[in-house]
């Protein structure tokens, strides 16, 4: 396996007082956590759109009507529509949990320094199993069957493909030098959108063409 290079279509931001951390799509706005809130953005446009005002400290994700954000030891389940908080669940590592996906009626979650990505039950938090990586995990992403992971290492960030049952990689893409990686999900079409950590910025990297429909 050859690692190949990613493609940067657009950076959006910087982002006032926003330390990126998880990412998430729903269909139409990017929500990006950035500590105290989570906060959304039209990516046509780039422009910010939104705000709620919950604990926001890594991954995020989207099931098609609620959000849920890791905030420290938990994940809460919150309401767009209302911006309130429904449930909160523990969070599978207690503290050390990164990256957050939906797929197949689950939670997918990074555990960063572990090097672990769990699928958890998202009513209750049980892990129904776990899923070794050999680099850090930073975020978490499903599209059309295939489980994708960042990892951000020193000045080292990639995008991978992994088997989702052995965490084997199966690709990678490479960010260039000194840029990081600090959360992930797909549009489901040809971009991923990328967490820019502390420099405030979402980058769209383009999907390898041959995985794109």
């Amino acid at each position: 396996m050859r690692p190949s290079k990613a493609e940067i279509i657009r950076e959006y931001g910087p982002f006032p007082k926003a330390n990126v951390a998880g990412v998430t799509y729903d269909g139409e706005s990017v929500w990006f956590a950035t500590g105290d809130a989570v906060r959304a953005f039209d990516p046509a446009t780039g422009e910010e759109l939104r705000a709620i005002d919950v604990p926001a400290h890594a991954g995020t994700a989207f099931d098609g009507e609620y959000l849920y954000q890791i905030a420290e030891a938990r994940i809460q389940k919150i309401d767009p529509k209302t911006r309130r908080v429904v449930s909160t669940i523990p969070a599978p590592a207690g503290g050390g949990d990164s990256g957050l996906a939906w797929a197949e009626g689950t939670l997918w979650v990074g555990e960063y320094r572990a090097r672990k990505i769990h699928q958890i039950d998202p009513t209750t938090g049980a892990i129904l199993r776990t899923i070794e990586s050999n680099r850090f995990v930073t975020g978490v992403t499903w599209v059309d069957g295939e489980l994708w992971h960042a990892t951000w290492e020193g000045e080292e960030s990639e995008l991978r493909r992994v088997d989702p049952g052995s965490g084997a990689v199966l690709e990678c893409v490479e960010m260039p030098a000194g840029v990081k990686i600090s959360g992930l999900e797909c549009d489901g079409q040809d971009r991923f959108y990328c967490g820019g950590g502390n420099s405030g910025t979402v980058r769209a990297v383009r999907r390898p063409q041959k995985l794109a429909r």
